[in-house]
């Protein structure tokens, strides 16, 4: 993780007024409509087996509608893909959706980047060439940061994109579940954000929620000053900044839990240089983040804490309130349940 400059007083300013208004002291907006099911597309790679059944039983799970599931053939599973092929493969996608596709879910684990973006980032904003020249640079605005908005498409002319990821169908089947479990009731939970003794990913502390309890969503928000988390048993989200996170095996998410560090390469897959991803996943949380190219430790580019929990606790959905939160989402990759919505609003 390579550090960036010290940001200038006028961009700390306006950091501190996007906390004050992300958190609202912890006062939750009335819940929101979140995004339908009808609303979603599901993209499935036919040429591997594990992308066709997961994404047969997610359809199932979450009554997507038939018309609404895009076929696409993507063989060898290359991890990262070419400006040419993805333009390509965006096309035949979006060739295929219907006008009231807001999202879309992409049922495989690779590919996931194109050159320095993200897949998913690719393809709900454009390719971005310029953050490719230098991967460490700010990045472009996403418009859709911190919104109200429950169209982004017709709203902000961009369709939400996510990865479901499937190494493993039985993972990928349990990790649906959870999504589609976190609809039914709201449990007692806890939101841990962790200041951890590797500096340069900590730059998101300054947004961490204040320490309390929302009574009307059953929740606590705990900041704690260390390294690992271990044994807590009511998981809704972990934020925390170190290249490998310790301890996992020991925590249980609920259901609909979000959960992500800030470090270079959590968002390269199956890379091994750092954490992956998908270890939340495999842990229990039901999405994640990660970024597929070296960000530096610009918070701008990571989950901003206090803009995801409102998002989430006012009713958005796990795609909704992740995309919300992470103001340059270029590198960034959105993985996990897309329509996991604990505090969705009743229609």
């Amino acid at each position: 993780m390579t550090l960036h400059p010290r940001f200038p007083l006028r961009v700390r300013v306006l950091c501190f007024l996007i906390f004050l208004c992300a958190t609202g002291a912890l006062s939750i907006p009335e819940a929101a409509a979140a995004l339908r099911p009808e609303q979603l597309a599901i993209v499935i790679n036919d040429a591997e087996p594990n992308s066709v059944a997961v994404g047969e039983y997610y359809r199932k799970r979450r009554n997507i509608p038939a018309a609404n599931v895009v076929h696409v053939n993507i063989p060898g599973k290359p991890q990262r893909i070419g400006i040419e092929r993805f333009r390509l493969l965006k096309e035949e996608i979006d060739a295929k959706l219907k006008p009231g596709v807001q999202a879309v879910l992409m049922v495989w684990t690779a590919p996931y980047a194109v050159d320095c973006n993200s897949l998913t980032g690719a393809y709900t904003l454009g390719f971005d060439a310029s953050q490719c020249s230098k991967t460490c640079a700010a990045g472009n605005p996403s418009p859709y940061f911190n919104a109200k908005s429950n169209a982004p498409l017709g709203e902000h002319a961009m369709r939400l994109s996510m990865l479901l990821p499937t190494e493993s169908v039985k993972e990928a089947k349990a990790l649906i579940d959870r999504g589609v479990a976190a609809g039914f009731r709201t449990v007692p939970a806890t939101a841990y954000y962790l200041a951890t003794s590797e500096k340069a990913r900590n730059t998101r502390a300054g947004f961490f929620p204040p320490q309390g309890r929302v009574a009307a969503r059953r929740l606590t928000t705990r900041i704690m000053q260390a390294d690992v988390l271990e044994g807590a048993q009511d998981v809704l989200i972990y934020q925390t900044g170190m290249a490998h996170v310790q301890k996992l095996e020991t925590l249980h998410f609920v259901p609909g839990a979000l959960a992500d560090h800030l470090t270079s390469l959590g968002g390269d897959l199956l890379g091994t240089a750092q954490m992956s991803s998908l270890r939340w996943l495999e842990a229990g949380a039901t999405a994640s983040y990660g970024t597929v190219s070296e960000p530096c430790n610009h918070w701008q580019k990571f989950p901003n804490p206090s803009v995801l929990l409102r998002r989430y606790l006012s009713g958005d959905t796990a795609i909704e309130a992740y995309w919300k939160s992470v103001a340059w989402p270029a590198q960034g990759l959105f993985i996990g349940e897309p329509l996991a919505a604990p505090y969705r609003g009743r229609r």
